[in-house]
């Protein structure tokens, strides 16, 4: 039907807001108008809501163009009066007649939406891989879809009709009509071929009884070759993990490097110009003070920053493992050689790679990276295949590589291959202007960490960092403030703090001499506060500033000095 019929209620009580909702479902009518002599009619509040015309009165209702009028009130006079106002094309049905209507349109649709869902689940059946098979409760065989007759060799034209207790009496379809349980894994031979399967089988139950059975099934050889597949996805899938794991990006730019003291600008200033090449990178310098900062920031800021950036510390990796860590294996290669590993070198292809620590590297491995740095190619360790790589280099050691040399304990033709940029960057204790400013970048840092709010230290808390010698440099200074960052309780952290973190006997003993209790600590700090600015009233104001007291507190403690 290519056009709608135009329909109209009158009657929107009960019976008519149940034909209403009926009607809206079915596509092929139109309810144009809904007439009740109350608003407030079930009918009524629903149309309105659809957005459809409504009316009060019958003559109103009439001037309508409707081809039905459904008259739901059952009422003479009402009957009367539609007679005497409709068209003449247009039809009246009682409630009755129109449910009766409405349940034949119903049930044609529930019929064509049964044809639909029938043509859809065969197109399903017949799609799937696995076999099908299905037979009612007296195990008359009614379907098998196109993947039973591949499987088996035994055509559907063969095979439905026949009997499943006499064709496969041991298969799982059998056994289901039997037992009436589902059986899962089931392995059996299907009867009429010799194909051994692996099935799952479930009766159909229906008002509560049996009415039949399916059965799913697959050769075993398809099982193995999923299995056989499945396990070569996996090692793809683990050696992709174990790959990834290794592979990092640079952490650190130029930005995150902080320091005034003029060796130490240089340092910066020669590693940015440094970045802007593929040049190899020597760092110097004692242990903790920053080297691989250095390392990450000039990887970041050259043209190699969107590539990997791999870090191998030689000092860390046992030396019988150190080959195959730089340069990776073959399967089989030695003991505990159980798969095919890449190395390090082949990971930071296209990038750059971090050889921390490189003085510690044996003479045997030197000349194998000697090789890779002059040719940029190796092999696996017990592999034949040569690798081409494309590789930065940069270097750092706190060793004196220089003396190494002349001992016979470093490649010279090595260390001039890697010291192509040589940077060296100066202990902590040589440009301690910079401490405070560290200390501070780090504060921020651990507030993050910790979730505190520390705006910094006082002033005996900041003459103690830098009255200290620093051994550990950098990397020292940040583990005490991270410690002290820990026991903190308010927003500034004092001389309490930091006094058991650092080693007092480093400081000179022109400023503190030995070991003292915090008192005679606060005394002698006091009284090098009055040294500096003076005993007058704007100096102790300066003295109290520094101190990070108030001038009542700094006067009050004089009293006890």
């Amino acid at each position: 039907m290519s056009q709608k019929v135009r329909v109209g209620i009158i009657g929107a009580g009960k019976g008519g807001s149940s034909v209403y909702k009926t009607l809206k479902t079915i596509d092929h009518f139109e309810v144009v108008n809904v007439c009740d002599i109350l608003e407030t009619a079930p009918g009524i509040l629903m149309a309105r809501r659809d957005g459809i015309l409504t009316s009060q009165s019958i003559e109103q209702f009439c001037k309508n163009e409707m081809e039905i009028i459904i008259e739901a009130t059952g009422l003479p006079e009402v009957q009367q009066q539609i007679e005497q106002l409709k068209s003449t094309q247009t039809s009246v049905m009682e409630a009755e007649g129109a449910n009766l209507m409405m349940y034949i349109i119903e049930e044609k649709e529930k019929l064509s939406e049964l044809k639909r869902l029938q043509g859809r689940l065969d197109t399903i059946l017949n799609s799937v891989q696995e076999a099908i098979e299905v037979a009612g409760s007296d195990g008359i065989i009614k379907y098998v879809n196109p993947s039973f007759s591949r499987v088996t060799g035994i055509s559907a034209h063969e095979r439905i009709g026949q009997n499943i207790f006499d064709v496969s009496p041991d298969g799982a379809l059998a056994r289901v009509l039997r037992t009436h349980e589902p059986i899962f894994a089931h392995r059996s031979k299907v009867g009429g071929c010799e194909v051994e399967v692996v099935s799952n089988a479930s009766p159909i139950i229906v008002d509560g009884k049996i009415d039949a059975g399916v059965v799913v099934f697959q050769p075993l050889t398809d099982i193995y070759k999923t299995m056989e597949q499945l396990q070569e996805s996996n090692q793809v899938i683990t050696d992709l993990q174990s790959r990834i794991s290794q592979i990092s990006t640079s952490s650190f730019t130029f930005d995150d490097i902080l320091g005034s003291h003029p060796d130490f600008e240089r340092s910066v200033y020669l590693a940015k110009k440094a970045a802007k090449s593929n040049s190899m990178v020597l760092i110097l310098g004692e242990s903790g003070t920053g080297k691989e900062l250095f390392a990450h920031a000039i990887h970041s800021a050259g043209e190699r920053r969107e590539k990997p950036f791999i870090k191998v510390n030689c000092a860390a990796i046992p030396e019988t493992l150190l080959e195959s860590e730089f340069f990776g294996h073959e399967k089989g290669a030695f003991t505990g050689a159980f798969k095919t590993k890449m190395g390090k070198m082949e990971l930071a292809n296209g990038g750059t790679i971090f050889l921390d620590e490189i003085g510690d590297m044996n003479p045997y491995l030197q000349s194998k990276l000697l090789r890779v740095l002059q040719d940029m190619e190796f092999e696996r360790v017990g592999g034949t295949q040569t690798i081409k790589v494309d590789v930065r280099v940069i270097a750092a050691t706190n060793r004196n590589l220089r003396q190494m040399v002349k001992q016979g304990d470093f490649r010279e033709d090595l260390f001039y291959r890697l010291n192509v940029v040589e940077l060296r960057l100066p202990p902590l204790r040589k440009h301690k202007e910079d401490i405070l400013a560290y200390a501070q970048s780090y504060i921020m840092k651990f507030n993050r960490k910790f979730g505190k709010h520390v705006v910094g230290m006082n002033a005996q808390a900041e003459q103690l960092l830098l009255s200290y010698h620093w051994p550990g440099n950098v990397r020292e200074l940040q583990n005490v403030v991270e410690r002290a960052m820990v026991s903190v309780e308010g927003d500034i952290i004092t001389a309490k703090q930091l006094i058991t973190l650092v080693e007092m006997r480093e400081m000179p003993e022109k400023e503190f001499g030995e070991l003292m209790p915090l008192d005679e600590l606060e005394k002698k700090m006091i009284r090098l506060a009055l040294h500096r600015y003076g005993d007058s009233v704007e100096g102790k104001k300066k003295a109290a500033q520094t101190l990070n007291i108030s001038l009542a507190t700094l006067y009050n403690k004089l009293k006890t000095i």
